[in-house]
């Protein structure tokens, strides 16, 4: 079976976002540790060079709460208590999760009708726990793939570094 050419631009994409990320982040003056600029800025450079990409953005764990943190693209819910829809499904799991049509998600939550799919992924501290996500919405249907998820969760890393 042959590589497909598209993933190989795929997943050289996300590499080159991940470099110009931990530039921005870990080099000179603009450095930062702090985590929540490090999201701030994760989420817009990934929303400016990922044209399908329909809401990007954060959301941190407080106990048993989801609390929207930075990101790009329309309002999004700014609490998502309880532990239903994708975002907590990633959290309990552990993992990254994709899902090609949300509307077949048991649990989704809805912040924006105009969302078709979904990739969460879990982002760690340095001992390992769940400290937050990084929640991905496509307006398009059935979008995201193995190669987003290895490069984002790639991407994440650089959060705790």
């Amino acid at each position: 079976m042959t590589p497909d050419p598209k993933n190989a631009v795929r997943a050289g994409r996300y590499e080159r976002i991940r470099a110009q990320l931990a530039e921005q982040l870990n080099e000179g003056a603009k450095a930062t540790r702090d985590p929540i600029a490090r999201m701030a800025t994760i989420a817009a450079l990934l929303h400016g060079k990922q044209s399908h990409f329909f809401w990007t953005g954060f959301y941190r764990r407080e106990g048993d709460r989801l609390v929207v943190g930075p990101y790009q693209g329309p309002l999004a819910c700014a609490v998502l208590p309880g532990f239903d829809g994708v975002c907590w499904a990633a959290v309990q799991r552990g993992e990254s999760v994709i899902v090609a049509d949300v509307h077949t998600f048991a649990g989704h939550v809805a912040c924006d009708a105009r969302s078709k799919s979904e990739i969460v992924v879990p982002v760690r501290d340095p001992a390992g726990e769940i400290v937050a996500v990084l929640d991905v919405d496509s307006d398009q249907p059935d979008v995201f793939d193995e190669v987003d998820r290895i490069g984002l969760e790639s991407i994440v890393e650089l959060i705790s570094c």
